[in-house]
């Protein structure tokens, strides 16, 4: 059978009622975890659940691992979270009655373990999205180079992702600031190598390193690596939120400096 088309994004594919009603039900399910962020406010009961969930389907409709029943009457997809009993857990999707008004042509049915009866329809059950090929990605190699240009990174780093006291500081005041942090990083990361978080972001994988601009124990930005052949190049800077989202994608972070 020919692979469908899929729209890119989750709410184009299907119609889900109550939104944030079904992604409450969710995180019942779903192995304990906090997904509300402690960083910032959002207008969203659970926004990191919420992204976690449209990236996911993303990913899968570009692997085109959203599976279809015998009758083409159910879709589903895999969601990559478990219940506490390490369960996978599923998203099951029914016709849209609305669909031929324009309405995306499916209909959000419910979540579902893999041993309830509702996936019975399904000759196979979807796999996880999968993000990589080589697993060193995830690892930074404390042995390679890391190409750090300061002046490029406050240009690319909108001063808004700036702790507030930060924003209005001069360039040059920054500059000294974030020579520090990234020096600070780099020290930690050469002992600990698990400092480093992956994250994924358009396409790629990329690491995580806590900037912490005025208390050693707290991070107040996260320092974006590229991955290059024979070495690292920092990019620009995160606030903590935007990396604990781009980084659960792939895996539930450790808790040692990036919290959601």
């Amino acid at each position: 059978m020919q692979a469908q088309v899929l729209p890119e994004r989750l709410l184009d594919f299907a119609w889900i009622p109550s939104l944030e009603g079904r992604l409450q039900a969710l995180a019942s399910q779903a192995e304990p975890e906090d997904w509300r962020p402690q960083n910032a406010s959002n207008s969203y009961p659970h926004p990191i659940l919420r992204n976690y969930i449209m990236r996911t389907y993303t990913r899968l409709a570009e692997e085109q691992k959203i599976v279809f029943s015998v009758n083409q009457d159910r879709a589903c997809f895999n969601t990559g979270l478990v219940t506490p009993n390490q369960e996978p857990l599923f998203a099951v999707f029914g016709p849209n009655p609305n669909r031929d008004q324009g309405y995306p042509p499916w209909m959000f049915l419910g979540w579902y373990r893999r041993g309830q009866r509702e996936l019975n329809e399904f000759q196979a059950l979807p796999d996880l999205a999968h993000y990589f090929d080589d697993s060193s990605v995830l690892v930074l190699d404390t042995g390679k180079e890391l190409r750090v240009n300061i002046e490029h990174i406050i240009e690319q780093t909108p001063r808004e992702r700036f702790p507030r006291e930060y924003r209005s500081q001069e360039n040059f005041a920054l500059i000294n600031m974030l020579d520090g942090a990234i020096s600070a990083a780099k020290d930690r990361v050469r002992r600990n190598y698990k400092v480093a978080i992956p994250q994924y972001y358009r396409g790629q994988v990329q690491l995580l390193l806590p900037l912490c601009l005025s208390d050693p124990r707290k991070a107040d930005l996260a320092l974006v690596l590229e991955i290059h052949q024979g070495y690292y190049r920092a990019s620009t800077c995160l606030t903590l939120d935007m990396a604990y989202n781009n980084a659960r994608q792939l895996v539930r972070p450790d808790r040692d400096w990036l919290q959601p």
